[in-house]
């Protein structure tokens, strides 16, 4: 299916740029994106970002692998990332979405410890009660991560691995409440200075 189907409500979409603050970043970059199994989804790179689209699980799976394979080489990661779901957008190419809920990555990236600190804005469009689910979203991922109050975020510290597997839910929860487009912001860092001590 394509976005002109129709169908572009089930289909989730994420435009991202990964950031290794090193001078052999290519190295980092198509080191992580050859690490990641990304043949459940549909990549496109240009010069500005890496768009991605297919089923939410997959979406999230896929740029989680990149983030953490990216990180465990110890250089400053930051990654900024986009996320939409229900947005008619722009017609493109067909995308598959009658995979099963199998993802590809999680296997190998569970056991790999990776502090990262995180700041993530939730813009559910249309539907009534727009603050009440994003209060509600934001209490959620106390079950998963540190989480305080920042500047038009909000921030989350921990476990990379585990900061996306929150943000994948509140995500998916965000959906089912029935806006008609979902848009989430995401800015992660990993082993900056900043971190350290």
């Amino acid at each position: 299916m394509s976005e002109s189907d129709g169908n572009y409500k089930e289909l989730t979409g994420v435009n991202f740029s990964i950031h290794p603050m090193s001078d052999d970043f290519v190295d980092i970059i198509k080191g992580s994106l050859d690490e990641a199994d990304t043949s459940e989804v549909m990549m496109r790179t240009d010069d500005v970002t890496t768009t991605m689209k297919g089923k939410l699980n997959h979406v999230f799976d896929v740029t989680k692998a990149i983030f953490i394979h990216a990180a465990k080489t110890k250089k400053h990661i930051a990654f900024q990332a986009t996320f939409s779901m229900g947005c008619p957008g722009t017609p493109g190419e067909p995308v598959t979405l009658d995979l099963d809920e199998d993802v590809l990555n999680a296997d190998k990236v569970k056991d790999i410890k990776q502090y990262a600190a995180a700041k993530f804005a939730l813009y559910p469009m249309g539907g009534n009660d727009v603050m009440d689910l994003i209060l509600k979203q934001i209490e959620g991922m106390k079950n998963y991560v540190t989480v305080t109050p920042s500047d038009f975020a909000t921030r989350l510290d921990g476990e990379a691995a585990v900061i996306f597997d929150g943000l994948q839910q509140i995500f998916k929860e965000t959906v089912e409440a029935g806006p008609n487009n979902t848009i989430m912001t995401v800015s992660i860092s990993a082993n900056s200075p900043s971190h350290q001590g």
